[in-house]
């Protein structure tokens, strides 16, 4: 009996060995083709060109904001359908890849659903390029055939004059934001009375040149108009960062003050809650009681010139504090905690948005996604009518925020 089980068992035992070994390998190999180097490297290059062509997408609808601006008042004051069809489809294909983009991207992603993704999501970006590319054509055939030149030039100047006037003077208010508050306040907007004026004076200058070829039949003035709106955008744009960083600092300056009493109130009843607690718990929420107190002490030092900054250091006071007493709340403490710090938190939130909005311009995809993040949140935090929730959410979209800008300074000094 045992000559028979080792003549047929150990054949078989060394088959089903020699098949377990393969199953194994071809498991392990599967596994490294999935999560190896090489998958990793061209996962990577998917998501690059990707990037890339989300951002000629934002950029594209940024642009077509103007050609709808251009156009719709010879249109009797309203856009083309083509071209309000491609801004809708735009602005949905950009934001759902933005958010789809930042979800493929996160960490622990197998590389082979970032490729598939990748595909997936480049197939929608170019459809919604080539939906604007036709959007484009179809308006300039109109104009062509619907228009002249001399209209065109016309409607450019009245919208140049329009918005010469809402500007007014920008340096009054840059003077006004230097008489207030230290240059560290608002340092993003620093040079934004110069840049409108300068943009301004571009828009007056193309503007000079589509005058000169409407008058010559042979020539078209079009790229010229074009030149002279994206300089009025700029113009524009230049403009209102002014006017926001002005709005945020003196809303800064009148709340700062309620803000350093909400978190002596708030330490205060940390400090309560500290005499409740067992001994093995109580020395972490010291210390936490202790930082706070401190950062409460730097905040109030420097708002009277920084109350932007102080602000924000508050916030972040509140943000701590929270966490080392998240085991020892009731549900009733944690809302009136909120309700106190969700104002704070959403004037850090909003001023750190504003300084994203200011950097992330011709940034790579990496800040818009978190941007647009930060945007996202911040309309959560709005809408929300739980004040944890819109509390988690204003968080968020400050550090969405914040993320957003130091990403597009970092590329920036990289070029």
């Amino acid at each position: 009996m045992p000559e028979v089980l080792l003549r047929w068992g150990v054949p078989a035992l060394i088959v089903f060995g020699s098949a377990a070994v393969l199953i194994l390998a071809l498991v392990l190999g599967i596994r490294l083709a999935r999560r190896g180097k090489r998958a990793r490297a061209r996962a990577q290059r998917a998501l690059e060109d990707l990037g890339s062509l989300l951002v000629r997408l934002d950029d594209a609808t940024e642009e077509l904001e103007l050609e709808i601006g251009m156009s719709s008042a010879l249109y009797d004051g309203r856009p083309p359908s083509s071209l309000r069809r491609a801004r809708l489809t735009a602005q949905h294909t950009r934001d759902d890849t933005f958010a789809a983009y930042s979800a493929t991207t996160a960490e622990g992603t197998l590389p082979a659903h970032q490729i598939a993704e990748s595909k997936r999501l480049t197939a929608a970006v170019q459809k919604a390029l080539d939906i604007i590319d036709r959007a484009h054509a179809d308006n300039d055939a109109w104009l062509a055939e619907n228009s002249n030149a001399s209209e065109q030039v016309d409607i450019a100047r009245r919208r140049l004059e329009e918005l010469a006037a809402r500007m007014g003077d920008p340096t009054a208010l840059r003077d006004e934001l230097a008489r207030i508050a230290d240059e560290s306040e608002w340092e993003d907007a620093a040079t934004a009375d110069e840049a409108a004026r300068e943009a301004l004076e571009e828009a007056r200058a193309h503007l000079a040149a589509a005058e000169e070829k409407a008058q010559d039949p042979s020539t078209s003035a079009r790229d010229d108009l074009r030149a002279c709106e994206k300089a009025l955008a700029r113009a524009e744009q230049a403009s209102q960062l002014l006017e926001e960083t002005h709005r945020l600092v003196q809303h800064a300056a009148l709340a700062v003050g309620d803000e350093q009493k909400a978190a002596a109130a708030a330490i205060r009843a940390a400090a309560g809650t500290q005499l409740t607690m067992d001994p093995e718990h109580a020395p972490k929420l010291a210390e936490a009681i202790r930082v706070a107190s401190a950062a409460l002490d730097s905040a109030i030092q420097i708002a009277p010139r920084r109350p932007v900054a102080a602000n924000e250091r508050i916030a972040r006071l509140r943000d701590r504090l929270d966490i080392a007493l998240a085991d020892a709340r009731t549900q009733q403490q944690r809302l009136r905690g909120a309700r106190s710090a969700l104002p704070g938190s959403l004037a850090a939130a909003r001023s750190a948005l504003a300084r994203a909005e200011a950097v992330v311009t011709g940034a790579e995809v990496d800040a818009r996604v978190r941007l647009d993040s930060a945007r996202r949140e911040m309309a959560l935090a709005r809408q929300a009518q739980d004040p944890i929730e819109a509390l988690d959410a204003s968080r968020r979209a400050r550090r969405d925020a914040e993320d957003a800008t130091i990403l597009a300074k970092y590329r920036k000094r990289r070029r």
